[in-house]
């Protein structure tokens, strides 16, 4: 679930961290419900031929959850994937500097093997056979997650690219099984965006009253 609030200037305002004051709007965090605004140029030409009835819609009901009118940013889906992968680096660079994230094939799988290992988050453009090698010999209840490329985890280690991290528990991991569940739901749930079979099974709830009020 995403949280949403109300500005003054009646635009609706993401609250990913569920901080802001005003009363909260919660949506799934899916693309069935926020994605159409991004989809791309199938989408948007599905929105054209539809009329932006989907956009409509949307607004429609933030309006009937706020009790007046309301403005959406242009790229709602867009804008709170930037946000997430935003949020999601952050935390993992925390989890780096807290020396509870480790880079690299053997030191990873050498952390795993001791089973201190949370969650495992893996390059959404890594080669497919690596990432099942490094996974291989671990029960399918090992939480994987890829919601960035190798690139962007390689900034975030000190490194040109960064396939496999292995991150040990504690808060910040939830945090990042969270996010990243977060972020799938948005990516449409497909399976590059989930990780694999193994990612958390964070199921996004259904809307209240049709996108759903829930102060």
């Amino acid at each position: 679930m995403i949280r949403f609030v109300i500005g003054p200037d009646r635009q609706v305002v993401p609250d990913l961290a569920a901080r802001l004051p005003g009363r909260g709007i919660w949506l799934s965090a899916s693309a069935d419900v926020i994605g159409l605004q991004s989809a791309g140029d199938e989408g948007r030409q599905k929105e054209r031929q539809t009329g932006g009835s989907a956009d409509r819609h949307l607004a429609r009901a933030f309006a009937r959850a706020a009790r007046g009118p309301v403005s959406l940013p242009s790229d709602l889906s867009g804008l709170l994937q930037a946000a997430l992968v935003r949020r999601i680096s952050e935390i993992l660079g925390l989890t780096r500097r807290a020396g509870q994230a480790i880079a690299g094939f053997e030191k990873a799988r050498e952390v795993l093997r001791l089973g201190q290992t949370r969650l495992v988050v893996q390059a959404s453009d890594g080669s497919e056979a690596e990432r099942k090698r490094f996974l291989s010999g671990f029960g399918p209840e090992l939480t994987v997650i890829d919601p960035l490329p190798g690139a962007a985890l390689g900034r975030i280690f000190g490194r040109d690219n960064v396939v496999h991290v292995a991150v040990a528990p504690g808060k910040l991991a939830e945090s990042l099984a969270v996010e990243a569940g977060r972020l799938a739901g948005l990516r449409n749930g497909s399976a590059r965006a989930m990780g694999s079979a193994r990612t958390t099974e964070r199921a996004t709830a259904p809307l209240n009253d049709e996108t759903g009020a829930n102060g």
